[in-house]
């Protein structure tokens, strides 16, 4: 498809993408609530939990989060979890790191981790933040071992505060006996829930706005459609409104209607 209705509708950029600013992010109760959580995880040097459907908005809750800590204070080691073994894990954090991830050993690899947060820590004095995204993923003999990441002079040294994202099953892989070292530390859980209807109009005026658009673009129905369409669910919202924006330009009209939406909603899953 092409992009003749950015044209058509005066918009600058593209809408409802993924690539905007910090600043340009939405601040939604539940987004400020996940922030909440976050520093003071961060500040204990413990454990915090985000959870919430797909496209519920977990990896922008933890960029803006993550993005609020000032760069010359924090250091914040951001890992997308796989259903990889533990040395895939640790590999994958010392390759954030900048440093050595050739060894088949979980002792090296660890030692090499703790190694590197004792230096930043320990004697750069900069505060050090380890994010797993995704972390629903990993496998339970995984996180039967993650909590061994915290420990640091016989457990005494808080020096690497741990923010696992992923979907609800995150929680349920916790409650196992295996996994109580690492559910012990935990100290604060989020759950991003769907937005209601009137989130959801806030939500794609707030992106029409960034986007160059200041009036309202969707009609009453487009935005009930698009609500119930998406779930309330954020990413489905974008693509529903892109897609809906896009058929309504073909048409060559200036307001977007549910049935736009409904034709959009027929090109994704």
């Amino acid at each position: 498809m092409n992009d003749s209705y950015r044209a058509f509708y005066g918009l600058t950029k593209e809408p409802f993408g993924s690539e905007i600013s910090l600043k340009e992010i939405l601040e939604t109760t539940d987004l400020k609530d996940v922030k909440n959580r976050f520093d003071y995880a961060v500040r204990l040097g413990a454990v915090a939990l985000v959870t919430g459907e797909i496209g519920s908005g977990k990896s922008t809750a933890l960029r803006y989060a993550a993005g609020h800590l000032h760069p010359s204070a924090y250091c914040v080691f951001h890992v997308v979890a796989t259903s990889g073994s533990i040395i895939e894990l640790y590999r994958q954090i010392l390759g954030e790191m900048g440093t050595d991830t050739a060894s088949f050993s979980k002792a090296v690899l660890l030692k090499r981790i703790r190694r590197e947060i004792t230096e930043i820590v320990g004697n750069k004095k900069i505060h050090a933040v380890l994010v797993i995204d995704e972390a629903s993923l990993l496998r339970m003999d995984v996180l039967a071992e993650i909590h061994t990441l915290c420990q640091f002079e016989q457990d005494s040294k808080p020096w690497l505060p741990l923010i696992m994202a992923g979907q609800l099953n995150l929680v349920d892989k916790l409650s196992y006996r295996s996994s109580m070292p690492l559910a012990s530390r935990v100290v604060a859980k989020a759950h991003l829930v769907s937005v209601n209807r009137q989130g959801m109009e806030a939500y794609l005026n707030h992106h029409l706005n960034i986007a160059g658009v200041k009036t309202p673009l969707f009609d009453e129905t487009a935005i009930t459609a698009i609500h119930q369409g998406s779930g309330g669910l954020f990413r489905k919202a974008n693509r529903l409104a892109r897609g809906a924006l896009i058929a309504a330009a073909h048409e060559q009209t200036s307001s977007v209607s549910a049935n736009h939406v409904r034709l959009a909603a027929t090109e994704i899953f």
